[in-house]
């Protein structure tokens, strides 16, 4: 298995050291069986990874999960050219286009502050790797006390660890929470809202773009931060990279194939057979 150093910091903390596991920092090519792997920052979480092979003089990106908008608890994205490309296009929709994150963090912390004067705690509810920490690091300069999910607060000690900068924060116990701003996982969002004083919840996520996204989560509103590009970015990722071929993952796959195609590339969703031929 190869990586960066991030991803095998939070893959032990969260399961377990992989076995056989090789660091690979970004930028630095490994031969390996003939093949040269080289990988470049996503920009989706802290150390998540493009993987770019060179095979006989050509080469392939796989991009797996990645964002064009700047991600303040992230390594910014690289995009390298590559003759194929597989992508991940899961909000490959002209519906997805997201706003600046200036302007949703402005939305946040309005709704954080009318959240406290009316003495309820506003409880933000995002991954606890990756979509926590940019929340943490996009309320810096707010002053707000923030207190942190013990899941959230483990994988934020790690991103520090590799230079991140948060604001102060603190790790969450039950029964707190008054007077400050709460960070939890969506999963746990009903088992800690029996622990803390009366309060508020946003999910906050791409998929907040859909009206329906509050009440499919179950929250009394919906932000939309996302850690994945756009549609409008994916098509600037696609453009930058200069494929002669593009192979579309996940979510809207065949979609935002169809939508490559009329505009003049060789592109279709990848399917299992399709992986025997890519070269």
């Amino acid at each position: 298995m190869i990586l960066t150093a991030p991803t095998h910091r939070f893959l032990c903390q969260r399961i377990a050291a992989p076995p056989h596991a090789a660091i690979l920092p970004f930028g630095e090519t490994r031969t390996l069986r003939g093949i040269d792997i080289t990988l470049y920052p996503s920009g989706h979480l802290l150390g998540s990874a493009q993987a770019l092979v060179a095979v006989d003089g050509r080469h392939l990106l796989y991009s797996g999960d990645f964002k064009m908008q700047g991600n303040q608890a992230a390594e910014a994205i690289e995009v390298p050219q590559a003759e194929i490309l597989i992508m991940e296009t899961t909000f490959g929709h002209p519906r997805y286009a997201f706003p600046p994150h200036g302007a949703i963090f402005e939305q946040i912390t309005a709704w954080c502050d009318t959240c406290l004067l009316e003495g309820l705690t506003p409880v933000l509810l995002g991954y606890s790797l990756g979509k926590g920490q940019e929340i943490l690091a996009g309320l810096r300069g707010r002053g707000y006390r923030v207190l942190v999910h013990g899941s959230m607060y483990e994988m934020t000690r790690i991103a520090e660890e590799f230079g991140v900068d948060f604001p102060p924060y603190e790790r969450w116990t039950p029964g707190e929470g008054d007077g400050c701003v709460v960070l939890c996982p969506p999963h746990l969002r009903k088992w800690i809202v029996g622990k803390l004083p009366p309060c508020r919840t946003a999910i906050v996520s791409g998929w907040a773009l859909d009206p329906s996204a509050r009440y499919r989560y179950g929250t009394d509103t919906a932000f939309c931060l996302s850690d994945h590009a756009d549609f409008g970015d994916l098509l600037t990722y696609v453009e930058r990279v200069q494929p002669q071929r593009i192979y579309t993952v996940h979510g809207y796959a065949s979609d935002f194939a169809g939508e490559l195609r009329r505009r003049g590339y060789d592109a279709g969703a990848l399917d299992e057979p399709d992986q025997l031929a890519l070269f």
